[in-house]
């Protein structure tokens, strides 16, 4: 049995219900002078997101990971194949005040304000103003830009991280069910990022449904309930982080000033590389916690010993003849 189909029978919890469903989506997209020139973006794309996940969607540029979230949007119709969104189908209008929605490289009118942006993007969602003067602040709260800077100033006069900060906010505005995020950490500083997963991570603990593609592997590492890899077109790989990469009580330890006689009896594959002395911990951790002290040693880093995610990200590129390393 194949991961994505140990994936797709992971049980429900009680009361937890699909958000979205696809099944066998296809995109082909007609370029050339006369139209005949087929382009697949999309094939046999089949997938189930519950309520209350948060799942990152991981591929290649131009795999077909925009694609398939705009055909989840109703943005682009798919060629061939079904899904649903909050039980109805794809692209039916009665579920968009349930949606927010970031694209990849949004284009706000730079001459507005932040404040002036979510007043806008409230108004498509008639929200009254009372909830909009009490809405509007806490989404500034949230996303971490002042309140008296999003009054005041033009949004092109923004760096690349309060535009995306002012991004979500704005597709958080209705309070929505299920939220698209297209590329969120895209061109963020280190603390961008992390200002970016808390937000993600606050959402989760709100009970939405978090949808959204990502290059940055560790984030989603860090943050996704499950994950799905799409290549040229195809969903090669789906499931929880410990599904793809496994679970393992094997930890990886970096120590720095330490005895390596002591360390040999704790890490038999002990070696010294790059100023610090690394290998598998054998025994409890705890225990080897306390060694340490004695020697008033430190420890550097400890993880478990499985490949990242990135690892295995390339590893089913390489597999499939998609990338060939150096």
């Amino acid at each position: 049995m194949d991961t994505e189909t140990q994936a797709s029978m992971t049980p429900l919890l009680p009361g937890q219900s699909v958000v979205i469903h696809t099944r066998e989506l296809r995109k082909v997209y007609r370029s050339g002078f006369w139209f005949n020139q087929k382009n697949q973006t999309l094939n046999n794309c089949s997938l189930d997101i519950y309520e209350g996940e948060t799942f990152g969607l991981l591929g290649q540029n131009g795999a077909g990971k925009t694609t398939l979230l705009k055909i989840l949007l109703g943005i682009v119709r798919p060629s061939s194949g079904n899904g649903m969104l909050l039980g109805r189908p794809l692209g039916d209008r009665t579920v968009k005040h349930r949606v927010g929605y970031l694209p990849e490289n949004p284009y706000f009118y730079d001459y507005l304000t932040g404040w002036e942006l979510l007043e806008y993007a409230a108004g498509l969602f008639q929200l009254p103003s009372a909830v909009q003067r009490q809405r509007i602040p806490e989404l500034l709260d949230l996303v971490g830009l002042a309140r008296s800077a999003a009054q005041k100033k033009q949004l092109r006069q923004y760096s690349k991280g309060m535009l995306q900060r002012i991004g979500v906010a704005q597709a958080l505005i209705n309070d929505p069910d299920v939220v698209f995020l297209d590329e969120p950490m895209s061109g963020l500083d280190p603390l961008g990022r992390f200002q970016i997963r808390e937000i993600i991570q606050s959402l989760k603990t709100q009970g939405k449904t978090i949808f959204f593609n990502s290059h940055v592997l560790s984030d989603v590492e860090a943050i996704c309930d499950r994950v799905g890899i799409l290549a040229q077109g195809e969903l090669i790989c789906l499931g929880s982080i410990h599904e793809l990469l496994g679970t393992t009580d094997l930890y990886r330890v970096r120590v720095q000033n330490a005895n390596p006689e002591v360390l040999r009896q704790w890490m038999p594959d002990l070696e010294f590389k790059d100023g610090f002395w690394q290998g598998h911990l054998k025994g409890q951790p705890q225990d080897f916690f306390s060694s340490l002290r004695l020697m008033k040693a430190q420890l550097i880093s400890m993880s478990l010993a499985r490949p990242s995610l990135e690892e295995f990200f390339i590893q089913q590129l390489q597999q499939r003849g998609i990338f060939k390393s150096q």
